[in-house]
Formats: C-alpha cells, structure tokens, sequence
C-alpha cells in the first residue's frame, strides 16, 4: 500500500496504471482510438467516449505530461480535501470539458487524454490553495499556483492540436469544486 503521510494514494496510482495500460494497448492497437475517443459527431452512437477518452493519450508525451500532472495535483487534493473529492472532481472536470469539447470543437475530431480531470484538479487547488508555491519548467522559481495555472491554460491556445474546450470545462469545474471545499472546510491557511 502507498501512502504518503498517513494519506492512502492507491486510487491515484490505479488510475495512473490504467492510463498506461490503455496507452500501451493504443499503441498496440491504434484503431483502439476511434472506440474510445470522443469524436463529437459520433456521440451519439458512442456515448461512452464521454469517460473512454479520459483514459485515451495521442503519444507518449501526452502522457507523460498528464500523468505527472495527475499525479502532484491529484495526490495534493487527495491530501487536502480527500480521495472522493479528488475522485469527483476530477471525473466531473473531465466530462465537464468533454462536454464542452462536444459543443465547440469541429465534429469530427477526436478528442483524447485526461487534460479536462486535470485542470479540474487544478482549478479547484487554485482556490483552495491559491498561493502554494510550485514549479513550472522553465521557470526557475517558484511561482504560486493561481499563477501556474493561469499559465497553463494560456499555452492551452498555443496549438491546434490542443484541446482547449476539455481544458476550459475542466478549469470552471475545478474552480467550482474549489469554493465548494474551501467553504466547507474553511480553507484560509494558504
């Protein structure tokens, strides 16, 4: 069992494996990716895209990148609000910027990677945490989270190939999430 502190991780790191796995079956199996990415003209059709594409990464970077990001973001809120509001934010963030990546991006795309639950995570420790110090490479310093992560969803519009609809739904639903923690519990200490 994996823990840090007296915090349990496992749910974490399940879904850290179960993105590799599908990673690895991916790349096995490309045409596994119009199964289970979400291509908004075919929603209907296939409706569970909706959580599929969540699991679902367009290289090797893509995922690295995600699950680095799952993993310091989501094992903080884990530690600061709990796993089943880690586990709902970042589900509800990533069907929240799934849906708006159905009604903004070109039909026929194909939506994929865990970027929407992410920046859920994000969204709602920007609240929550806002003022935490962390580091975002390049920069040499620490920078506080709010700012990191007003960063991050600017690089969002830098290329086409980036969803940004999935990193906008799930921002606005991480910042929901947020309120809702920090005004049940109080959180002012950062």
């Amino acid at each position: 069992m994996r823990t840090y502190g007296a915090v349990n991780l496992n749910v974490l790191w399940f879904l850290i494996g179960l993105n590799i796995v599908i990673f690895l079956l991916t790349a096995l199996r490309p045409d596994i990716v119009y199964f289970l990415g979400l291509t908004p003209a075919l929603l209907s059709r296939q409706p569970w895209t909706m959580i599929s594409s969540m699991f679902v990464h367009g290289g090797i970077f893509h995922l690295i990148f995600n699950m680095i990001a799952l993993y310091f973001l989501g094992g903080f809120v884990i530690r600061a609000a709990g796993e089943r509001t880690f586990l709902l934010t970042f589900f509800l963030g990533g069907l929240a910027g799934n849906l708006l990546f159905v009604l903004l991006a070109n039909p026929f795309s194909i939506g994929v990677g865990a970027s929407g639950g992410i920046f859920a995570l994000g969204g709602a420790l920007a609240i929550m945490v806002p003022r935490i110090p962390v580091f975002l490479i390049p920069i040499p310093v620490p920078i506080p989270l709010w700012i990191a992560i007003i960063i991050l969803v600017l690089l969002s519009f830098v290329s086409a190939r980036i969803a940004w609809q999935a990193h906008i739904g799930g921002l606005l639903l991480g910042l929901v999430a947020g309120l809702i923690v920090r005004k049940r519990r109080r959180m002012y200490y950062f």
